[in-house]
């Protein structure tokens, strides 16, 4: 695909700043990413880091490159006393975003990612690119190519339309209260 981008890299410091709204006890946090994409993981760990840094948390980076790592990197999430868990816009975590949810979900965890899918599959929150308006983007821009105008003559469009996502019935297993002022800004609530 060319010519349309989303923001999912660019948001790695929101997460963690809205995590923090939504857990402000948790004062460890860990960074999920994948280490084969690894430069969008430099981006994003640098990124993450230095908004970790801004609110007073500690941060820990776990890894996982395929969905047989996931068990392993959610028990690691025990012994780096993670209060909270930031995982990192990937391909591999958009395809599993409902098994993350789940995950995330099942050890308790409060957990932020950049896709819509991880809330609605039991994650506590999502903030990320609309998907449905990308993939629209995409579908008007491959129209234009269709109808024989080259690529380079078109404008790289960015996706600007981002999704803020609570799933009010993890928040409640965990025991957690959502502050009113999250709850003005999201875009959708699961209950």
């Amino acid at each position: 695909m060319t010519g349309v981008i989303s923001l999912n890299v660019e948001v790695a410091p929101k997460l963690i700043e809205l995590l923090h709204e939504l857990v402000p006890n948790a004062t460890v946090v860990a960074l999920l990413l994948n280490p084969v994409n690894s430069a969008q993981a430099e981006v994003t760990t640098k990124d993450a880091q230095a908004a970790a840094r801004r609110l007073g948390l500690e941060l820990h980076v776990v890894h996982a490159s395929a969905e047989r790592e996931f068990d392993a990197a959610f028990a690691s999430l025990v012994q780096l006393r993670a209060g909270a868990l930031v995982i990192s816009p990937d391909p591999l975590f958009l395809a599993s975003g409902e098994q993350l949810g789940a995950l995330a979900l099942r050890h308790a965890v409060p957990a932020i990612c950049p896709y819509r899918e991880f809330a609605a599959g039991g994650g506590l929150s999502s903030y990320g690119t609309n998907l449905s308006h990308l993939f629209g983007q995409l579908g008007i821009y491959t129209s234009h190519v269709v109808k024989g105008e080259k690529t380079a003559d078109l404008p790289v469009q960015q996706a600007v339309q981002l999704e803020l996502v609570i799933n009010l019935k993890t928040a409640r297993a965990l025991g957690l209260e959502m502050p009113m002022s999250m709850l003005m800004r999201v875009n959708e609530v699961i209950e």
